[in-house]
């Protein structure tokens, strides 16, 4: 480990030697010891990778992340008791030798889970956080409670800077950042933006606490960040634990350029099909064979499931010209039948709109402004301007490179990391690397992979970048900087 102060700016990676690392532990030693991965994020990417490294004997593993208790995340570490999963208890477990694993865990807790339940977030990110503790009982995995800044060519490997003024030497380093923060929607005026009416980021701790219930609010999005804010804002007191009843006195306005819900799992899940889908570099054929199969009568659910099966070595089959078509024409189609609402959640929506408590519209907003006294004004469609006590952004992360944050931003700038295809994420191989040394998995993976959010291939990824890591730790023999 070594001091900031001794990391410089200028050509550090050439004029340090070994003098300058002060002896602190082999993990941090590159002339004693060739087998540090350092991971960057605690969610459930760098929980998951953890996970899995450590089942590679040769390796000590360091996670750095400030929280308290990696494994939740934004994703789940943020949710209230009526969020749920939108995938089945089946598919989540953390184990990829062990389907049950979720089932058995939730049992011994006194959840009776149904493998074709849909569980709670808060509860998964519990899940997530007990699986950290269980691989920091392996005695090779630390973590290291500190925001990382840089990270520096150093040797054969890397320095990586944290925010607690030390370095640490890592012959590989993994980023695990999760989904990039909310992208600013068009015609958000820089006014506007700087209000205290505008909420960019719904996730943010108390972001959503002093949204009115008795006055207009708009939601920008319709996917199931949209859903999930507007469960949360249409709540009773009741259901949130008080012994007041007192819903939304005014509808929630939500709005999105195609006006698409997310369609709603069936209550019971389908019988697997195995679906003959060809490769083909144009996209065409691939849409003739889903609508063959579900015109010949085929569930659409278990049509989208096995098309999810083979997504990345389809989208990878496709030319760039048919990646860039899909995106245009059919990304939203394809969201709103793979990214399903639970059964109960669509339920309670279906229930909205029919009460005309949250009504959707499609359409382009124009402008939006601050209003004079309060609140923002928006025009939909150059129609006539509305007010709005509260607009809400719920339309999600920005591709990767558009917002990337210092630490991804200077690797960006220094050629580290490069944008991958269509700028949707960074560049990697089909093992997750981005360049020797460096390693990404989950939501920066998208471009070079399709399916790259959910905990089923985020699971496959980490098995995938650990065996690459192992075998590279077997090619290479440690070595003095």
């Amino acid at each position: 480990m070594v001091s900031w102060e001794q990391v410089r700016p200028h050509r550090e990676d050439v004029y340090m030697t070994s003098t300058v690392i002060r002896r602190t532990g082999a993990a941090n030693d590159p002339a004693t010891h060739a087998g540090t991965v350092v991971i960057i994020g605690g969610g459930a990417s760098g929980v998951l990778a953890a996970c899995a490294l450590i089942r590679c004997p040769d390796h000590r593993i360091i996670l750095i992340e400030p929280g308290t208790t990696p494994g939740p995340g934004v994703a789940y570490g943020t949710a209230r008791p009526w969020h749920l999963l939108n995938s089945r208890a089946a598919a989540m477990s953390a184990d990829p030798g062990d389907p049950q694993h979720l089932l058995r865990w939730s049992h011994a807790r006194g959840l009776p889970l149904d493998p074709a339940d849909f569980l709670p977030r808060a509860h998964y990110g519990a899940y997530l956080a007990d699986r950290f503790t269980h691989a920091l009982g392996s005695g090779r995995l630390d973590h290291r409670r500190a925001t990382a800044t840089a990270v520096r060519p150093y040797g054969d490997g890397h320095l990586v800077l944290d925010d607690t003024g030390t370095a640490t030497y890592a012959d590989h380093v993994v980023l695990a950042l999760g989904n990039p923060p909310p992208h600013r929607p068009f015609g958000i005026s820089d006014a506007a933006y700087d209000s205290g009416a505008y909420i960019g980021d719904p996730w943010a701790p108390g972001a959503l606490d002093a949204v009115p219930r008795d006055q207009p609010v708009l939601l920008i999005g319709a996917g199931l960040t949209a859903i999930d804010v507007a469960l949360t804002l249409t709540l009773t007191e009741r259901e949130r634990g008080s012994e007041r009843e007192r819903g939304r006195r005014t509808p929630l306005d939500l709005i999105s350029r195609r006006g698409l819900l997310p369609l709603a799992h069936p209550d019971r899940p389908p019988a697997p099909i195995d679906l003959d889908l060809p490769a083909s570099r144009d996209l065409a054929p691939l849409l003739r064979a889903v609508r063959a199969a579900v015109t010949a009568g085929a569930d659409w659910t278990a049509v989208v499931d096995a098309v999810r099966c083979r997504a990345d070595d389809l989208w990878a089959g496709l030319d760039h010209a048919a990646q860039d078509r899909f995106l245009r024409h059919c990304q939203r189609l394809w969201e709103i039948h793979r990214h399903r609402m639970a059964p109960a959640i669509a339920a309670r929506v279906d229930r909205l709109r029919r009460d005309g408590d949250l009504r959707v519209r499609a359409g382009r907003i124009s402008s939006v402004e601050p209003r004079p006294g309060g609140g923002l004004t928006v025009t939909i469609n150059d129609e006539t301007p509305q007010w709005y006590a509260t607009v809400v952004a719920c339309t999600g992360p920005a591709p990767a490179p558009v917002t990337p944050g210092p630490l991804l931003g200077a690797l960006l700038d220094e050629g580290l990391l490069r944008p991958g295809p269509h700028r949707l994420g960074l560049d990697t191989d089909p093992d997750g690397r981005a360049g020797p040394g460096l390693w990404v998995i989950g939501p920066l993976s998208r471009g070079h992979l399709w399916e790259t959010t959910a905990i089923p291939e985020i699971r496959r990824q980490a098995e995938q970048l650990a065996t690459a890591v192992n075998a590279s730790r077997a090619r290479s023999a440690p070595t003095t900087v």
